[in-house]
């Protein structure tokens, strides 16, 4: 199983970003997927997360600006930022936990991360 995220980049304070993160290999069905990042000097901390049906949690610093979203069909994850500031800079990191197959345990996959810089 691998989870391949796309979409970082640089951008001005009050500017938005899209990310995407895709699921491949042996996958029988993905519960819970979402977001984590981590900043310079910090640790880890958790952005968003959605569940097969569509529940969201959001960390209190991004609620209002960020959306996260999910196609089951394409085992995928989208975090639609918005109102970026600079306390947004970090890389993050997509997760999903997967049942590789039909008798398997569910395990958590981690992307590789995508670097977000937002500038003042």
């Amino acid at each position: 199983v691998q989870l391949q995220a796309s979409g970082g980049g640089l951008v001005h304070t009050g500017g938005s970003l899209r990310l995407s993160c895709s699921a491949s290999g042996n996958i029988f069905s993905i519960n819970d997927m979402g977001w984590y990042r981590q900043a310079p000097g910090k640790q880890r901390e958790l952005v968003a997360t959605i569940t097969t049906g569509g529940t969201t949690n959001y960390a209190d610093s991004v609620k209002g600006r960020f959306t996260i979203s999910r196609d089951n069909a394409k085992n995928t994850v989208y975090l639609q930022m918005n109102s970026l500031t600079p306390e947004d800079t970090a890389v993050y990191y997509c997760y999903a936990a997967i049942k590789p197959d039909r008798f398997g345990n569910i395990s958590h996959y981690w992307g590789q991360g995508t670097e977000v810089t937002v500038s003042s």
